[in-house]
């Protein structure tokens, strides 16, 4: 990726994270994904005092990208206030890999660190549409 992708990228997490619903955990995250056609689409976490209704940014970003008409993705950007860079969890996981099995992950704090995984990596046996056919 260029990294003026990957700087727009960034920002764009940072810019939701910013925006995030986060009273009860205090854990502001924010979730950019590039679209195969180079847009950017942004999400945030939102919390809610029925804890599991709450979202995370991974699966706003995805749920906004789909309703933009965006079905695959190369790269995803997580921002976060953390001192160490975050994964998604599990469940974002599994609801990214329905779109994009090869999407590669930066994740980076406020202060500067950062990291990045493949999905593949971080779910190498993954449930897919393929594992709903039987042969």
């Amino acid at each position: 990726m260029k990294s003026g992708t990957d700087e727009r990228l960034r920002e764009a997490a940072a810019d939701a994270m910013a925006r995030a619903y986060a009273p009860y955990s205090d854990f502001r995250v924010g979730a950019a994904l590039l679209c195969d056609d180079g847009s950017i689409i942004a999400g945030c976490n939102v919390e809610n005092s029925s804890f599991p209704s709450g979202s995370c940014a991974e699966r706003g970003a995805l749920a906004a990208a789909v309703v933009a008409g965006h079905r695959t993705f190369t790269h995803l950007a997580i921002v976060t206030d953390a001192e160490e860079p975050t994964s998604p969890c599990g469940m974002c996981r599994q609801a990214l890999v329905e779109f994009s099995p090869n999407l590669q992950i930066t994740s980076y704090t406020t202060s500067g660190a950062e990291a990045g995984w493949s999905l593949a990596d971080l779910l190498p046996h993954p449930f897919t549409p393929q594992s709903l056919h039987h042969t």
